[in-house]
């Protein structure tokens, strides 16, 4: 997955609520809880820009989709399968 962020940036301190049986149970897990934020929002932040991508490109996609199932595709003639 390529990079979304500067992962040599400085770690900051940020508050957050969590069920508090998950949150004991995680410690008591040895869970990084850091780790395991950071790897869920690195995960979020890509969905979103994957969301973000198809709303901006949904109408050059259409056309293209529309395209092809009208003229096919270049290569048609050459595939085996």
């Amino acid at each position: 997955m390529a990079h979304l962020f500067n992962r040599k940036a400085p770690k900051r301190a940020a508050n957050l609520s969590v069920n508090s049986d998950l949150l004991k149970a995680a410690r008591e897990s040895g869970v990084n809880l850091s780790a395991v934020m950071e790897e869920a929002l690195e995960y979020k932040v890509a969905e979103a820009k994957r969301e973000q991508w198809k709303k901006e490109n949904a109408e050059a996609i259409a056309a293209y989709n529309d395209f092809v199932e009208e003229q096919g595709v270049y290569s048609e003639s050459s595939r085996s399968f």
